[in-house]
């Protein structure tokens, strides 16, 4: 035997024994995180037994058509009655809407895989912006890529400790996340009620700034927010006034410009966030319209639009040719009243209780009557 083989021939069960508690340690550590994925998926499937057992689990309906009135559902059997999208004004379909983010698509690409301060900011992010502050007659707007993210990234910014917000107690879940993002001074007042909301401002008359937030429309039963009398109480105790005007854009008030018009306040209400997911085309998106000074601070300070990619070119495009039918005409937007109120009369006419307004929110009260026997 060479004295090399040799060598190699001793080496090999040293290296052995050298190796064998490293690699016990490792398969410990394996072990170890094994019972840790173990235990946290017990513990994921308790919580998802909570959900069901309380009835709140949410099941997803897989669509198979185009977004519309009627639609193909995987499972069913030819087009069913969709009550249920907020696809208010039936643009998501429209030809010239999604011809337009067609070509969007051809001229500007997929995508920007980049955010808007880097290299995501395109010439038609800006028409979009210049349009939307427009059609809501306000200084300027800054894109989001959701309402979600516009209201995320509002409150963080405008308000400090010095500061005061005074929220409808019934407001959007994103309001409440991107109010608890701030540092102000949180109040809650009853929802819609005047009364308590006057002694909220009472009590914050030391803050520097008091911001009232509310939604225009709530999204539940599709009652408006008294914003004649919120503007009065903002005027009265030197308050700000911001509205989330999700369900509102593009079909309330003679033009389509949201609750503050329908209700002759567009001049007192100082904020406006929205979204392009709904009644503006239908795909993603959302806004926040307002004084120049604080969209400029929005653009350096907000962080969901700091750190997320820009606004695809297709939903942009789709969204500035929604915008633009609605600038042209109002005849889309008005054409939501009669539409509403020809449903409601006949739900009425069937039997049915309305609740709400003559809002396209139209909850339809039920009364299940049980019979039991006893034997």
């Amino acid at each position: 035997m060479s004295l090399g083989k040799a060598a190699r021939t001793l080496v090999k069960p040293v290296r052995g024994v050298l190796l064998r508690p490293a690699a016990q340690a490792q398969a410990s550590r394996r072990s170890y995180a094994a019972g840790a994925v173990t235990e946290a998926r017990a513990v994921l499937e308790n919580e998802l037994d909570t959900i069901r057992a309380a009835g709140t689990w949410k099941a997803e309906r897989i669509i198979t058509s185009r977004q519309g009135a009627q639609i193909n559902v995987d499972g069913s059997r030819g087009a069913i009655l969709n009550f249920c999208a907020n696809n208010y004004l039936g643009l998501s379909s429209h030809p010239e809407v999604v011809q337009a983010g067609i070509e969007a698509m051809k001229l500007y690409g997929a995508g920007l895989s980049s955010v808007r301060f880097i290299c995501g900011t395109q010439d038609i992010h800006k028409n979009l912006e210049q349009k939307l502050a427009q059609f809501h007659e306000r200084e300027d707007c800054i894109l989001y890529a959701s309402c979600f993210d516009a209201n995320a990234g509002l409150f963080e910014v405008l308000l400090g400790p010095d500061d005061a917000v005074l929220s409808d107690e019934l407001n959007h879940a994103s309001i409440i996340d991107g109010i608890r993002l701030c540092r102000a001074k949180r109040l809650r007042y009853k929802h819609m009620d005047l009364g308590d909301l006057e002694n909220k401002l009472r009590e914050s008359q030391s803050s520097r700034m008091r911001l009232v937030v509310t939604d225009g429309v709530f999204s539940m039963d599709g009652d408006v927010a008294p914003l004649q009398g919120i503007c009065d109480l903002a005027e009265q105790y030197g308050a700000m006034v911001f509205i989330d005007e999700c369900h509102a854009t593009g079909f309330l008030g003679p033009r389509g410009r949201g609750t503050d018009e329908l209700l002759g306040v567009m001049d007192r209400v100082h904020i406006v966030n929205s979204t392009l997911g709904k009644a503006l085309g239908g795909a993603a998106g959302g806004y926040t319209v307002g004084p120049k000074p604080l969209i400029d601070l929005l653009r350096q300070r907000s962080r969901p639009y700091l750190f997320s990619n820009s606004l695809p070119p297709p939903v942009v495009g789709c969204a500035t040719r929604a915008v633009e039918l609605l600038l042209a005409s109002s005849e889309i937007a008005q054409s939501m009243t009669a539409k509403t109120m020809r449903f409601r009369n006949k739900m009425t006419q069937a039997g049915f209780t309305i609740a709400g307004s003559a809002h396209p929110i139209c909850p339809v009260i039920c009364t299940f009557i049980c019979y039991c026997t006893s034997f």
